[in-house]
């Protein structure tokens, strides 16, 4: 696969996420695939991730990435972004954060994501 190939994907990939079409999100993932996350240390499952992630847009319809950095890696992308949004009392937020996604077959096998944990806390207020 191309370099090109993996900036295409994580542009249809973090865009699913974006609009709240997890249909595609879910295609994007090997049916085995592991989702990490350095907030907690624990290895999600696709199904366990997709729950997080309905919680996640319905929460924050309004989210955005706001991209400030992607790379085609030889297996897949690397992407820095900061996620903004208002949360559910109405107050502006954002979130650094960094994603290393390995891609195999066309499909995600790996996926770690570096959160900002202060402000990720402010979103358990909310449910998480």
């Amino acid at each position: 696969m191309t370099p090109q190939y993996y900036l295409d994907f994580a542009e249809r990939f973090v865009g699913a996420i974006q609009s709240g079409d997890t249909d595609t999100v879910r295609a994007c993932y090997a049916p085995d695939a592991k989702l990490w996350h350095n907030t907690d240390g624990i290895e999600q499952t696709v199904d366990q991730n997709m729950k997080v992630l309905d919680w996640f847009i319905k929460t924050l319809p309004d989210r955005n990435y706001r991209v400030t950095r992607r790379e085609a890696l030889p297996d897949g992308f690397l992407q820095q972004h900061v996620l903004e949004a208002t949360l559910p009392d109405g107050s502006k937020w954002g979130m650094d954060a960094c994603v290393v996604i390995k891609i195999e077959d066309g499909v995600i096998t790996r996926l770690d994501e570096y959160l900002d944990s202060a402000q990720a806390g402010k979103l358990r207020a909310f449910g998480r």
